[in-house]
């Protein structure tokens, strides 16, 4: 399968972290079975998980980067979404592994042994972790993949629990505090559950196809700064993600006099300028209503010659009247109620 310029750079991002994930679980081990800190094994088991997430987004990427066929006539983009739930439900499951190693390290009394040792191999494991992170976050920022995204997150959540496990580790070095070891465990668990929630609930919804009002909001200003006259008002709008690309529908009113042919390439024309100024990869399609006389007031087209009323101004697209569904009979339009 040939790739893309940017399903290139999307691939050679996850590879990246796959690993660099698998170096710094090896070193997070290591560091575990030379102390046998509980703080140090709840970061190493995170470290499988992002291993496991990185191997995973990987395979996503790939099969992610497919063009559309006739099966998956809308492409195949939404398998970032089960991506990053899988990733938050790994995540989740690490939290209560963790809380488990910190319980039966509570009961047992284990101690720590060579403190020092093991913070140094934490801090090294910790600054990579950080900056993985960025570079994931910045790659699926540039690349717009949420798979990358999602694992620089990830990554990032790790870098912010090794500090949790250091700040452990050196209050047991200082006090000398077995059980300050396993609270630290308790407190990452707590935050890693929360993170994968978060991961589970927003990938669910993206999957359930919820109204992003941001991504409509970004769509309207678009719309509004490309509009031109005869592209009268715009409603029933809706947009769906797949990954990175973005599906819009919309219906459009625009003069009644125009011909079918007229009307085609002008709406064609306005959803390519939308795109443009947008800045979106996806597909924009746009279903004609004719205006029926019932917008002359906010129809700023000069030459229409069946114009029942004066223009009086254009108000500004907004989100509840881009939304509305078609007209039902007799109803006047929401710019003019």
């Amino acid at each position: 399968m040939r790739l893309e310029r940017a399903d290139r750079a999307r691939l050679a991002a996850g590879l990246a972290s796959l690993c660099v994930g698998a170096i710094l679980m090896a070193a997070k081990f290591a560091a575990f079975k030379m102390t046998g800190s509980s703080a140090i094994f709840s970061d190493a088991l995170e470290s499988i998980v992002n291993v496991l997430a990185a191997a995973f987004a990987v395979g996503s990427i790939l099969f992610a980067g497919r063009p559309a066929d006739r099966g998956h006539p809308y492409g195949h983009g939404k398998i970032e979404f089960f991506s990053a739930a899988f990733e938050g439900g790994l995540i989740a499951f690490a939290a209560v592994l963790i809380a488990y190693k910190a319980t039966e390290s509570l009961i047992h009394s284990a101690p720590v042994q060579k403190v020092d040792l093991g913070i140094l191999i934490t801090v090294a494991a910790g600054v990579a972790n950080m900056f993985l992170g960025l570079f994931l976050i910045r790659a699926g920022r540039k690349t717009n993949s949420l798979i990358l995204t999602a694992d620089g997150q990830h990554v990032l959540s790790d870098f912010y629990t090794t500090i949790g496990v250091v700040i452990g580790l050196v209050l047991v070095r200082l006090t000398g505090i077995a059980w300050l070891d396993p609270l630290v465990a308790y407190a990452i668990a707590i935050h890693l559950a929360r993170t994968g929630f978060l991961m589970v609930r927003h990938s669910a919804r993206a999957l359930l196809d919820e109204e992003d009002s941001g991504l409509l909001g970004r769509i309207l200003e678009a719309g509004e700064a490309v509009r031109a006259p005869g592209i009268i008002r715009l409603h029933h709008l809706r947009a769906i993600r797949a990954g990175r690309f973005t599906h819009v529908d919309a219906h459009i009113v625009v003069p009644e006099f125009w011909s079918v042919e007229e009307a085609h390439e002008r709406t064609d024309a306005f959803e390519r300028r939308l795109l443009d100024e947008c800045r979106i990869e996806g597909e924009v399609a746009f279903h004609t209503d004719p205006c029926r006389r019932l917008f002359c007031k906010v129809c700023d087209l000069s030459d229409c010659p069946i114009r029942a009323a004066a223009f009086e101004r254009r108000p500004i697209l907004t989100l509840e009247e881009a939304t509305q569904p078609d007209l039902a009979p007799g109803q006047p339009p929401p710019v003019l109620a």
